[in-house]
Formats: C-alpha cells, structure tokens, sequence
C-alpha cells in the first residue's frame, strides 16, 4: 500500500518536470458566430482539444512546424510555425459543415464537465483488437477490473469499475439501452467482435450525467459506433492464437456517393476453445450502416447483432480441484450406467440478438438542434443442460413403474429458454449559444420477455410431446425518462452544471419458474435524480471540479428470484449519493487526471458472493454503506517516442453496521469490506516507437485481494494479481496493392501467472457432529484465468 501511495504522489509531483512551452490559441468561427465543440487535433501527435462555449481552445505546444486540423463535421488543417505566444482565429466558412455523429453531445461529457471519465479511443481499440471482448479490451483503465469465465477473454466477460459489477454499469450504444431489462446485465458474447464497428468508447464513472436506461451505481459506459465515411474502403483482418482461437473480420464502405449516401458492413466470426477444459466458443456477428446526410440532416439505420454458441463454464471449481487441475470444468458431467465419468458434448448456451436503431439528427439553425432515436431488439435462445437423476414431477413428467418398483427420477435433458424483445424511442433537444448549452431528453422503452423451459430427451422415462413447456413465466418492464441538463458560464472561468432527471419504472411477472414455484411480482418505482457541479479554470492549462449526483435503482429480476427462494423480504430499491472531487492538469508533454470520491449508498445490493443454478450472481440489501477513493492517472512523455500512462486507484469500500446469519442466529459483523471491492488497483501502459509505423506497448495491471464475502471470511479471500502483456503494431503505409497493411501481436500474461480474477463464496448451516448446535460450513469457487498466451493478426486496408 505504502509503494502504491508513492506512486500516485509520484504522478503529481511530475507536474514540476513539464517543461515550458508556447500557447497556441484562437476562436473558431462560421458566418460570424463561434463554434463549440469543435475538434482541434496536432496532426500526427495525438493531443488535441475541444473548442468550449465561446468557441475558443488553447493548446500547449513546443517550438516548432505544426499541422493543426479543425473538424466539425468535415476537416480544416491549417500549417503553423510556432515560435512565440501566438493566437490563431479560424473561420469554416468555406469548410462544407456536417452534423456531429449521432446522440454525441446528448450522452458525453467533455474535459469542461465536473464528471470524472476516461476515453478509449479507435485507435487504442484496434491496437488490440485480436477477438477479445470490450470488458478485457477497457481492462486498462482507472478502477476497472475484468474477468472471463473461459479464462482467456473469449466467450463470457465482465467487467467491474469502483468495485460495482456489470449490473450497475449503464450500457448505451448510440444514446440506445444496452442492459438487459431484467437483469441488468450486459453480455458481450451476444455481440462478438463489436469492438470492430466502434468508434470510440466513454466510461464515467460514479453516477455520471443522466442518459437512458438504467441508473449507473458504478459507471456508464457509452458507444459510439463507426461513423459514416466519406471515402469508400474496404479491409480484411484475420488473426490467430492460443487455445485454437481465431477471428476473421471483413468490413467495407461505399464512401459517400450523390454527395448524400453512405452504406457500410462488417461481417465476423470469433472461435476459440477457451483457456477452461470445453469451454468453447462459436460468435458470428454483422454491423450494417446506411447514412444519409444533407446539409443540417443526418439519418442512419443500422442493423446489428451476434449468435453465440458456447460451452458452458460458469461452474467454477473448488480449491482442491485448483490445485490438481486449475483448467478442469465440471459443466455436463455424467456417469454412465458402466460407471464411467462422460461429458455431455451439448452443454451449451446458445442465443441470438438482433438490433436495429434509427437515427435522426437534425440542426435547426445556429442555436437548436434535436436527435431522435427509434430502437427495437429482438432476443432468443437457450442453455441445454444433461440433468442426472432429475426428479420427474419437478420436469412435469409423470412417474412410471419398472419391474415392480416405482420410479420417480431419470436422466434427461432440458433447455431452458428465454425469448424477448425491448422497443422504445429516445429524444432529445439542444439549445447552445455562447453562454450555455441546454439538452431537454429522455425516453421510453418496453420490454417483454418469455422465459419457459422444455425436456427434449429422457433415458429412463416417458416424456411429453415435443416442445411442451414445463414451466412458462411471462415479464413485462416499462421504463420511462425525462431529464434536462444545462452548462452555463458564471464567469469567464467558471462553469456551472445541472441535471435533473425524472424516472418511473414498472416490472410485472406471472406464471411459475423453473423450480415450479410461481414468480408473481408488481413493482412500481418513481425516481428524482438531481446532479450538480461546478468546474473552474485555474489557468490554460488547469481546472478544479466538483459535483454531487444521486442515483436510484431498481432490484433485478434474480433479486426478486433469491427472495423467494431464501423466504426473504422483498428486495428493495437502492439510492447513491456520489460526490467527485477532481483536478485536471494538460500540458503538451504531462496530463493527469486526480480525483477523490465519496459515493454513499442507502440498502446497496451487494454481492453476497453466492452465484445460482444458471451463474447470476446473487445480492441483498446491505443497509447502509459506502465508497471511499481516490483515482489518478497520467500521460508522461519521457522522450520523443517513449511516453508512460500509469493510473491508480485507492479506495476503501464499507458495509456499515453489517447484519446476517451465521452459526445460526443472526450476527452483527460491524463495518466490514464490501465484497468484490479491492484497495488497490493499478494499470500502466508503456509505449514506445522505434521507427515510424511501429508501436510497442507494455501493458501491466495489478488488482490487490478481495473478499468475496462481506463477512470477510478468510475461505472467501481472492489473492492479489499483478499481470504484464506486450502489444505490437506495424502500420505499412502504402503497402503494394494496399493502401496499408497492419501487423498486430498480443502476448497475454506475458510472465505466465497462475491468477484468478473472480469467484464465489458459500455458506449453509450443519448440525449433524453436534446435533441442537448450528455450525456454519463455508466454501469458495474459483474462475481461473490463462497463463501465457498469444494472439496474432494481420488487416489489409484497400
């Protein structure tokens, strides 16, 4: 703990080593008025800037020959020879104006907002765009911390940021909800390879500002895909690695033809057999585009989604079957009637979901404009399971009698089966001149989902007809939004910022579950979420921020589920107060980003570290709790071509007062540690280039220990893991008959570590050795993740 404090004191004092430099700075301009949010980038040096409400942006740059490009909608490079303090006014008079991508301004923050964010942008994305999914490709950034249930970043991922799991992680893509309705999760195996159609990704964390969905209790993580482009390409990307994984990507755009129209694809196929024994995986994926833009319009219809097949590897296993074989998986596992231990080769879940999104963005003159978003998802599949010795009454099979005897269980497989679709329209209007900028949104969605379940084999008994359900439970969630936020300059240096969001949810289920038990539930909820912030320049090259936002949360469907089962009240809804703290320092060769927070919760859902029968893990009400912590992270350029990136994040992570059973009567455990929450988790990244074209990267993330408990029992500890990966990149610019040609390499774990990055932890109550005295026996389940492995792949760009 000492050496990670030194660190991050480290990384602020660095701010007295940023050597001095010129200003270069001016207004941009169209017909007379200033423009905000214009993108002004040093052309081939990566920093860049973003005009504020005036229009204006200062940069901090070396003596030297510089390409400054403008983009607002189409781009503008202008040529500077700096040598002095100097002030640069543009004008796009002449420069063909385009709308900004869609839902951008609505859903974002900038560097000017008392929201605390990081942004993962194209580039960083296709440096290790090898076929793992978005949680491992954001594995870098402050407070995030990834896992795979099949261990090398294929299949099942998830990711955690201040400790909060991916339920409490608001998704969007394109303004658009991404979480599932009812368990709020996200499930990147449903969109394989989507990282390939991603422009850039935004993940803030803490409450945010408002969007559509869910309320974030961790982060928001927002996507925005490709955008529409003007030239026409095409490219081909292959790769291949360890565990016989592969990815084949192709992607295409016409470019913009008549002047108005574009349309663009991508097609993929991901496989891999997973680091865990059978723990296979098949993702197709497609991304179709098609734009229209015309002056002050832009329409884009896109069509996207996946298939995935994969083994099932949500099991885990205990810690003596880690030490004998940390890549065994007990998914499908049977003995036949010789007595001999098999594998049911079908153990597999399998789904697919559809997304179709219409976007209109539309400017009404220098002040208005607007963005509507019309949206349908359509999902369906199941998870096949061989079940040994099931009860038949529990199946709706009927008992049978042979030789005499009465039988009431058999062999047999069901699939259990989840049909959906999720539909709604999201809005927002925009007014911005020099002094404010003001967004009036929200939205509607409806979900309606299917769960039901049928037996499609049986070895011993008589089954139904085909495809009867033995269980059906229907579900049916609205989810309505209304939000205004406003940026207002007080004073020239000062910028104040509210947000006011209404939210009401409705959730209904009817009919019984799997277990035959019936799910009856009618929830209503009505939620006020207030934000407010401020933000104020110290000079041109530092900023101070604070804000204070509220979020509340609804339970999911497997809380309501564990309540039942567990003879529990029912689960109630959850309330955070986030208050964030920042500094913000951006000089040409020394950023950083520090920021404290405190974010407050009244009955948190805590993870109890227990998973259930199909993996979700379960939670209850905690009471009163909190977060503690600060974040900080930098870009240092040492030399010419060597620049360091480190960030760190302290924290302390409390149940206050915790309550629950053990050894059989309930117990006070005091303030204890919330569970999955570590102190400490630390990332750096490493870059250097040789020679043009050529980006080498070392990658290196440490996660101290956790409980997976909030008792912190020591049979629930996950140990601390420190991890090294190196990324290589050849960029070939006008390779023969391609416009270029990308070399890429990833060695994962690069120090082969034994680690293990999830798990679960369980409890029941025995009286058998002393029978009247309760004793509770605990045990843990573990999610190991692979040694050293490698990925390789090769893009032709035309």
């Amino acid at each position: 703990m000492k050496n990670v404090l030194f660190v991050a004191a480290l990384l602020l004092g660095l701010q007295s080593f940023a050597q001095q430099s010129y200003q270069l700075k001016g207004k941009v301009s169209r017909e007379g008025e200033v423009l905000p949010n214009v993108n002004v980038q040093v052309v081939g040096t990566g920093q860049g800037t973003v005009t504020n409400l005036y229009g204006e942006y200062q940069l901090i740059l070396q003596e030297g020959n510089y390409e400054i490009s403008f983009t607002y909608g189409n781009t503008k490079t202008i040529e500077v020879n700096l040598i002095a303090n100097q002030t640069l006014d543009v004008t796009l008079d002449k420069s063909e104006e385009a709308l900004e991508e869609v839902f951008l301004s609505s859903i974002r923050v900038d560097a000017d907002s008392p929201i605390t964010f990081s942004n993962l942008s194209n580039k960083e994305i296709e440096e290790r765009n090898l076929g793992q999914d978005i949680p491992v490709l954001m594995n870098y950034l402050p407070s995030v911390v990834t896992t795979t249930d099949a261990g090398n970043g294929v299949g099942y991922t998830s990711l955690r940021v201040r400790g909060s799991d991916a339920t409490r992680t608001n998704v969007t893509i394109n303004g658009i909800p991404y979480n599932d309705a009812e368990s709020q999760g996200s499930f990147w195996v449903n969109l394989g390879d989507i990282a390939s159609s991603v422009e850039n990704i935004q993940l803030q964390r803490g409450v945010g500002t408002s969007t559509n969905g869910a309320g974030a209790f961790g982060a928001s993580l927002n996507i925005l895909t490709d955008r529409y482009s003007e030239e026409a390409y095409a490219e081909v990307s292959n790769s291949y690695g360890s565990y016989n994984t592969h990815k084949h990507t192709a992607k295409f755009s016409t470019g913009l033809f008549n002047d108005h129209w574009e349309f663009a694809g991508r097609a993929s196929l991901i496989k891999s057999d997973g680091y865990i024994d059978r723990a296979e995986s098949e993702l197709k994926s497609y991304f179709l585009q098609g734009a229209y833009v015309n002056n002050n319009t832009l329409v884009k219809a896109l069509a996207f989604g996946g298939k995935e097949r994969t083994y099932q590897a949500w099991y885990g296993i205990d810690g003596d079957q880690l030490k004998e074989d940390r890549k065994y998986n007990p998914a499908g596992e049977y003995t036949d009637e010789n007595g001999n231990v098999k594998y049911y080769d079908n153990q597999t879940d399998n789904y697919q979901q559809d997304h179709y999104q219409l976007l209109w963005d539309q400017k009404y003159d220098r002040n208005w404009s607007s963005n509507v978003g019309l949206h349908y998802t359509y999902g369906r599949g199941y998870y096949e399971e061989y079940q040994e010795d099931a009860v038949l009454g529990e199946y709706g099979l009927p008992d049978f009698t042979a030789n005499g005897e009465d039988v009431t269980t058999s062999d047999l497989v069901n699939r259990s089966w989840l049909d959906n679709h999720f539909y709604g329209v999201t809005f927002n209007g925009t007014y911005q001149d020099e002094k404010m900028e003001f967004i009036l949104g929200g939205g509607i969605n409806k979900y309606e989902g299917d769960h039901f379940g049928e037996v499609i084999y049986t070895r011993f008994a008589q089954n139904n007809d085909p495809y009867e359900d033995y269980y059906f439970n229907v579900a049916e969630k609205t989810d309505f939004n209304i939000y205004g936020k406003a940026t207002v300059a007080v004073i020239e240096n000062l910028k104040a910022f509210g947000d006011l969001q209404l939210r009401t949810i409705n959730y209904t289920t009817e009919g019984p579950l799997e277990e035959g038990v019936e799910l009856p539930v009618d929830d209503s909820f009505t939620f006020f979420n207030p934000k407010v912030g401020l933000n104020y320049k110290l000079d041109i090259a530092s900023q101070l921020y604070a804000s204070v936002a509220v979020a509340h949360r609804e339970p999911t469907r497997t809380d309501y589920e564990n309540a039942l089962f567990n003879g529990a009240d029912q689960p109630e809804e959850e309330k955070l107060t986030d208050y964030e703290f920042g500094y913000r320092l951006k000089k040409e060769k020394f950023q950083v980003n520090a920021n404290l927070y405190f974010m407050n919760y009244k009955n948190q859902l805590v993870l109890t570290g227990e998973i259930d029968d199909e993996g979700a893990a379960v939670r209850e009400n905690s009471g009163d709790s909190y977060r503690l912590g600060i974040e900080v992270e930098a870009s240092v350029q040492l030399l010419e071509k060597l620049s360091i990136h480190p960030n760190v994040a302290l924290s302390r992570n409390k149940n206050r007062n915790f309550n629950t059973q053990f050894d059989g009567e309930l117990q006070d455990f005091g303030d204890t540690d919330i569970s999955f929450s570590p102190e400490v988790v630390a990332g750096n990244r490493i870059s250097y280039s040789p020679i043009n074209g050529l980006q080498l990267n070392w990658l290196s993330k440490f996660v101290g220990e956790q409980y997976m408990s909030n008792i912190e029992s020591r049979a629930s500890l996950l140990e601390s893991y420190f991890i090294n990966d190196l990324n290589v990149q050849y960029v070939w610019k006008k390779a023969p008959l391609f416009k270029e040609v990308v070399f890429t390499g990833l060695v994962n774990n690069i120090f082969d570590v034994e680690y293990i990055s999830n798990g679960y932890y369980f409890s029941y109550d025995d009286d058998s050795s002393n029978p009247g005295t309760v004793t509770t026996i605990e045990g843990a389940g573990y999610y190991p993740q692979a040694t050293i492995n490698f990925l390789a792949g090769i893009t032709l760009k035309f």
